[in-house]
C-alpha cells in the first residue's frame, strides 16, 4: 500500500479552536493508533491491578468479558478502523473522515472505554457507545468505497457489519446474564480478525517486503489467498455453529487447514534479509505467530493436552499485538512522510510483545498460571509503552512535507 499522497497543505495560520487544522485529527490513524497504544498500556495494567487484588471489579459481569472485550473490540477494533478508513483514502482517492467528524468518532471511543471500566452496570450505556462508534465507521467507510466502487474492498464492509454484529450481540447476552456464550462471540470477534489479518496481509505483507528490501517483484499467491479466504470464512461458520448453536461439528478441521495455508504464505513470503530490518521481520514474525497460534487452536479440538485460552493468547497477543504494532509502526512513518526506519526502542517494543506472547501461550504449562498471566502482562505494557513513547510526536505533529494527512 502505497502511503497517500495529498498535495493541499496545512493553513500556515488558523485558529486553535479549528480541529480541521489539528495533526491529530487529520486522518483516522492518528488518534486511532494513539488512542489504541494508549489503552493498550492502561487496559492491560487495570486488568493486572484486578488479578493482584489491587483493584476491585464492582460488577456481576465478570472482569474476565471486561478484559477481553477490550482487547479485541476496543482496542484491536480501533487499530482496524484506524488503519480501513485511512487505507481507503488511498484506494479510492476520496477523502476519509476528518476534523470534528474524526474528533467525535474519537470521543465517542474514549468516553465508551471510560464508562466500561468506571461504570461497568451501564452495560446499556456501553452498548450503545460500541454501537454508534461501529456505525459510524461503517458508515464513513461504505460511503468511500461505494462511491468509487471499488469493489475489491467490499470484504471489509462486511467485516466490520459482523464486528459491530457480534459486539452488539456480546452486550445482549451480558445484559441476560448468559456470560459462557457472551465468552464465545469474543472468541469469534478474534477468529474474524484473523480473517481480517490474513486479507490486508496478503496484501502488505509481500508488499513490503519488496519495497524494504528492493526485490524486483513481489511474491503472490492468488489461489492460496482464495482458498485460505474460503476457508476461513467456513471455519468461522463452523465454529459459530458448534459453539453458539450447539451442533454436533468440529470446526478444527477448517480452523487447521487455514492455519495450514497461514503458514504456507508465510514461508513463501520470508526473505532472509527479513531479519535485519526491524519493520519487516516484526509483520513476519507476528503473521507467523497467528499462524502457529490458529494451529494451536484447532489443536484444541482434538486433544485436551493444549488449551483452548492459551492457544487463543498466541493469536491475539503474538498475532494480532505484534501484526498490530508492527503496521502502525511502518503505516504511522509512511503516511507522515517520514523515513521507514525505527530506532533500537522500536526493536525492543517488539521483541517484548513477542515474549510477551510466549508466556501468556506457553509459561503456564510449567508455572503458576497467574504469574505467568503476570509476566505477560508487564511485557505488553512495556513494549506499548516504548511503541507510545516514540510515536507520540509521529502521530500528533504535522507530516514532515507539510501536506496534510
Amino acid at each position: 500500500m502505497r502511503p497517500i499522497n495529498l498535495v493541499e497543505p496545512i493553513a500556515k495560520q488558523a485558529p486553535w479552536y479549528d480541529v480541521k487544522q489539528w495533526p491529530i485529527f487529520m486522518l483516522a490513524f492518528r488518534p486511532m493508533f494513539l488512542g489504541a497504544a494508549i489503552w493498550a498500556v492502561v487496559s492491560i495494567a487495570l486488568w493486572a491491578g484486578l488479578l493482584t487484588g489491587t483493584l476491585i471489579w464492582d460488577s456481576s459481569t465478570p472482569a474476565t468479558l471486561w478484559h477481553a472485550h477490550e482487547m479485541i473490540f476496543g482496542f484491536a477494533g480501533a487499530v482496524a478502523v484506524g488503519f480501513l478508513l485511512t487505507a481507503a483514502q488511498n484506494w479510492t482517492n476520496i477523502p476519509s473522515v476528518n476534523g470534528y467528524k474524526l474528533a467525535l468518532l474519537v470521543a465517542i471511543w474514549l468516553g465508551t472505554r471510560y464508562v466500561f471500566f468506571a461504570h461497568p452496570s451501564l452495560l446499556a450505556l456501553v452498548l450503545s457507545g460500541q454501537t454508534a462508534f461501529w456505525l459510524i465507521a461503517i458508515i464513513c467507510l461504505s460511503s468511500m468505497l461505494l462511491q468509487a466502487s471499488s469493489k475489491n474492498n467490499y470484504i471489509f464492509i462486511v467485516i466490520l457489519c459482523a464486528l459491530c454484529t457480534f459486539n452488539v450481540l456480546f452486550f445482549i447476552l451480558l445484559l441476560q446474564n448468559n456470560f459462557e456464550l457472551a465468552r464465545s462471540f469474543t472468541h469469534i470477534a478474534v477468529l474474524l480478525f484473523m480473517l481480517l489479518i490474513g486479507i490486508v496481509g496478503g496484501r502488505v505483507i509481500p508488499f513490503f517486503t519488496a519495497r524494504g528490501l528492493t526485490l524486483n517483484q513481489q511474491v503472490r499467491t492468488p489461489r492460496v489467498d482464495r482458498l485460505l479466504l474460503w476457508t476461513s470464512i467456513l471455519g468461522i461458520a463452523g465454529f459459530v455453529l458448534s459453539q453458539v448453536f450447539k451442533l454436533p461439528l468440529n470446526p478444527g478441521y477448517l480452523i487447521a487447514l487455514g492455519a495450514f495455508m497461514h503458514l504456507i504464505r508465510s514461508a513463501l513470503w520470508f526473505q532472509k534479509r527479513v531479519i535485519f530490518v526491524p519493520l519487516l521481520w516484526s509483520l513476519h514474525l507476528g503473521y507467523a505467530l497467528s499462524a502457529l497460534g490458529l494451529a494451536l487452536v484447532a489443536s484444541s479440538f482434538f486433544t485436551t493436552q493444549i488449551y483452548f485460552n492459551d492457544a487463543l493468547h498466541l493469536i491475539t497477543l503474538g498475532g494480532i499485538g505484534l501484526t498490530i504494532m508492527a503496521m502502525m509502526a511502518r503505516v504511522s512513518l509512511g503516511h507522515t512522510g517520514r523515513p521507514l526506519s525505527v530506532p533500537v526502542s522500536i526493536n525492543i517494543a517488539f521483541i517484548t510483545i513477542t515474549l510477551g506472547a510466549l508466556c501468556r501461550a506457553f509459561l503456564p504449562y510449567f508455572i503458576s498460571p497467574h504469574q505467568a498471566w503476570l509476566y505477560s502482562a508487564a511485557l505488553w505494557c512495556a513494549g506499548f509503552s516504548l511503541f507510545v513513547y516514540h510515536y507520540f510526536n509521529v502521530l500528533t505533529q504535522k507530516r514532515v512535507d507539510g501536506r496534510r494527512g
